[in-house]
């Protein structure tokens, strides 16, 4: 039985990534993952953990012999994993965690994934491999959840294609643009909806310049504000595989530059900067 409690005392083992133990690791489009690892002939009873970063939790899974000869552990979706992210570890018995390094990750049913937005919230999980070669897995859970898709890069303004997901639009529905400058006015701006697809545009020519977030109000005014992010697909770090093209306004500022990309966090924000 998997349970989520504080993280143990228990000191983990840091792998080299070419000698480690590795887990291959498949997905379901519903947000589940399998994970297999090769059985190293130790005895007693062997868990997968996952550790989130900065926090106390952890999830720890059974492993169980497999078919193949190895050793499985289902992370279904529905247990929620609250969203960060998670280091994988494998423990048998009492001895201490050892950092898991990737093999193969089967994400190809996260590819162009639809969930149906049925439980009022999207539940995201991405293995990937770190900087140091060792497995984690990213996870978003969001509730209600705006899909940002294709962006279309225009010479004065942003036109962004969406859907949302866990709730409906209200014909009240607008787009929020939030400066990080707490002192700056919040920019609404109008949608076409299609329920659940939507369509709007941020004009650069009313940006001044810095960093604007973009947040869905679904309900209008007294709902809910959702952050319009990038979530759906293999791809756990948008930022450096996403790119585009920045754009030279001239605006009551001034003369900038804007261009639109996704955050570590993968949530969609425009980045303003006075032009040279």
């Amino acid at each position: 039985m998997m349970t989520l409690a504080p993280q143990t005392a228990h000191e983990h083992v840091d792998e080299d990534p070419a000698t480690g133990p590795r887990a291959d690791c498949v997905a379901d489009s519903a947000g589940g993952l399998t994970f297999d690892i090769t059985d190293s002939g130790e005895s007693g009873p062997a868990h997968l953990l996952l550790r989130v970063r900065d926090s106390e939790q952890e999830v720890r899974l059974p492993l169980t012999p497999s078919a193949d000869g190895r050793l499985r552990a289902a992370l279904p979706s529905s247990v929620e994993l609250p969203e960060g992210r998670w280091d994988a570890y494998v423990q048998v018995a009492d001895e201490a965690p050892r950092r898991l390094v990737p093999g193969v990750n089967d994400l190809r049913s996260l590819v162009d994934r639809a969930p149906s937005g049925s439980r009022g919230h999207v539940a995201v999980r991405i293995p990937y491999a770190t900087k140091h070669g060792n497995l984690t897995v990213r996870s978003w859970l969001r509730a209600p959840h705006a899909e940002a898709g294709e962006l279309d890069v225009r010479e004065d303004e942003l036109g962004v294609r969406a859907r949302v997901y866990g709730t409906v639009l209200a014909p009240e529905a607008y787009v929020e643009v939030e400066s990080r400058h707490e002192s700056v006015p919040v920019i609404r701006t109008g949608l076409t909806s299609g329920n659940p697809d939507f369509h709007f545009t941020v004009e650069y020519t009313a940006l001044r310049p810095g960093l604007w977030d973009l947040w869905l109000r679904p309900a209008g005014e007294p709902g809910p504000r959702v952050r319009i992010a990038r979530l759906l697909d293999d791809i756990a770090d948008k930022k450096p595989i996403f790119t585009y093209p920045r754009v030279t306004a001239e605006t009551e500022f001034g003369a900038v530059t804007a261009r639109p990309y996704y955050t570590k966090d993968n949530d969609l924000t425009v980045k303003v900067t006075v032009a040279d």
